[in-house]
């Protein structure tokens, strides 16, 4: 296994990139055309975007909004299933963390791999995020 990651490209490849969100369950694969010709926007938007390839394929990726000074938030970090227990994950996070070391760092997620961040020194706090739902989804 040879993995390449690189930090420049943000415009990924939308069916590869959907792929991703399929095979993490984020994605239900029923993307309509006007969905799918804006499904990469959210990283060519993003201020940082870091991609793990195999040769050609996307087999994971992590998306980062930050001010590059106060607070940095991870979102859509996603890792093949047969990619995963590699090390790759844990990778991306770490070069997005020293993309802006002395940020503050906060990640969306779930209950369920709330543990996996903590690994990596995410700690859990009493703050509640508040939302309005993406109507993608």
């Amino acid at each position: 296994m040879n993995i390449r990651f690189d930090d420049n490209k943000k415009d990924l490849p939308r069916e590869q990139l959907r792929q991703l969100f399929i095979s993490a369950g984020w994605s239900d694969g029923l993307e309509t055309p006007e969905m799918m010709e804006h499904f990469n926007k959210p990283f060519i938007n993003s201020t940082l975007v870091i991609s793990a390839w195999e040769g050609e394929d996307l087999v994971g990726v992590v998306r980062v909004l930050s001010d590059k000074i106060f607070r940095s938030i991870i979102y859509d970090l996603i890792v093949l299933p047969q990619y995963q227990d590699k090390g790759i994950g844990k990778e991306l996070v770490k070069r997005c963390i020293e993309h802006y070391p002395n940020s503050e760092w906060l990640v969306q997620t779930t209950s369920k791999i709330a543990s996996y961040y903590e690994k990596l020194g995410f700690k859990t706090n009493d703050d509640t995020f508040l939302t309005i739902p993406c109507k993608w989804f």
